[in-house]
């Protein structure tokens, strides 16, 4: 499975998103895992998926307002009835270029509209 080089979701950074020491919330950046991970999803053939684990997240930089913040979501494993893509995220603001600020493994499964585990279509 083939990395992408187009980000599955790129987001600008706002003061809304600011925590007490003036950088982005984690829970944001994490949120935008999430949902960068479930676009790959759809697109490795699962139509309607729910997150069941996030791996281990380390954050190697801090994210500012105003950075362009880009997540690239690749495919690693797709099983029977879940698919798990890596998420790397990048930062890029006009006082500094281009850094990762982490990446995690996100592990989705496919369901159908009662929330039950079904095969994936590929």
């Amino acid at each position: 499975m083939a990395a992408s080089h187009e980000p599955a979701i790129r987001v600008l950074m706002m003061p809304r998103d600011t925590n007490a020491h003036g950088t982005i919330f984690g829970g944001v950046i994490l949120s935008h895992i999430d949902q960068a991970g479930a676009i790959a999803a759809h697109q490795a053939g699962c139509p309607r998926v729910v997150t069941v684990a996030l791996d281990q997240v380390e954050f190697h930089e801090p994210v500012f307002v105003g950075d362009l913040v880009s997540f690239y979501a690749t495919p690693q494993r797709v099983g029977t009835t879940s698919v798990r893509i890596r998420v790397t995220v990048k930062a890029e603001g006009a006082d500094r270029g281009e850094v990762v600020v982490t990446e995690a493994d996100v592990t989705y499964v496919n369901v159908d509209g009662r929330g039950k585990p079904v095969p994936i279509a590929v």
